[in-house]
C-alpha cells in the first residue's frame, strides 16, 4: 500500500515550482518588517529624527545582504526547473527542506540586523546560507540521479549548476570567515560575492 502511495506523491512539477515561488515571495517580503520607524518618543526636531533614521544603516545594509540572497537562491532554483521535468515524492522533499531554509531567512537576518558587529550571528546567517546551497546542490543531484532533467540538459549544464554552487558556498565561507577581522567587512564581501553573481545573470554569462 506504502509503495503504491510512493508511485504518485510528489510528480507534479508545477505544484513543486508553485509553492516555491510562493515561499520566495513571503520570505523576501518579511525582510523588510525587519526595518521598524524610529519611535517618535525623545524626537523633537528634524535634526533627531535623521540621526534616528541614519541609525537603521545596519539594518537597511543587513537587509540588503538578505534580499540579494533571496534572489541569487530564487535564480538558481528557477534555473534547476527550467529542466527538471519530472520529480517524485523524494525530490518534493528535498526541496521541500530547500524552502524550508528559506523560511529560516527572516529570522537570521532580524538576528544578524540587530546584533551586527558580533561574529555569531554572522556564523547563524552564514549557516543558513549554507543549507541553501547543500539542499540545492542535492535536488538537482538526486534529479539528474533519477534522470528527470531535459534531454537537452546534457553534461555541460550539469557542472555548470553544480560548479556555480559549489563556488558560491566557498566565497561565502570565507566572507564568513572575515567577520574575525570585522563583522561589516565580512558583509561587504558576502554583498560584493552576490552583486558579482546577479550581474553575470543579468550579463548572460556563464
Amino acid at each position: 500500500m506504502q509503495s503504491e502511495y510512493n508511485k504518485i506523491a510528489g510528480k507534479d512539477t508545477g505544484r513543486t515550482i508553485a509553492i516555491s515561488d510562493g515561499v520566495f515571495a513571503v520570505a523576501m517580503t518579511l525582510l523588510v518588517l525587519e526595518i521598524r520607524i524610529p519611535v517618535m518618543d525623545g524626537i523633537n526636531s528634524d535634526q533627531q529624527l535623521v540621526d534616528a533614521f541614519l541609525s537603521l544603516g545596519p539594518k537597511f545594509l543587513v537587509y540588503f545582504l538578505a534580499f540579494m540572497t533571496t534572489g541569487i537562491f530564487w535564480v538558481g532554483h528557477s534555473a534547476q526547473y527550467k529542466h527538471i521535468e519530472k520529480s517524485d515524492r523524494n525530490l518534493t522533499w528535498i526541496n521541500l527542506l530547500f524552502l524550508l531554509s528559506v523560511t529560516l531567512l527572516p529570522f537570521t537576518t532580524a538576528f544578524l540586523g540587530d546584533y551586527t558587529s558580533f561574529k555569531f550571528p554572522i556564523a547563524i546567517y552564514w549557516l543558513n546560507i549554507f543549507l541553501l546551497g547543500i539542499t540545492l546542490y542535492a535536488n538537482w543531484s538526486y534529479a539528474c540521479k533519477k534522470k528527470f532533467v531535459s534531454e537537452d540538459a546534457g553534461a555541460s549544464i550539469d557542472r555548470a549548476i553544480k560548479r556555480r554552487i559549489v563556488i558560491a558556498q566557498s566565497l561565502y565561507l570565507l566572507g564568513a570567515l572575515l567577520c574575525f577581522f570585522n563583522s561589516y567587512i565580512s558583509i561587504a564581501f558576502i554583498i560584493v560575492v552576490q552583486l558579482n553573481y546577479a550581474f553575470v545573470f543579468l550579463s548572460g554569462k556563464k
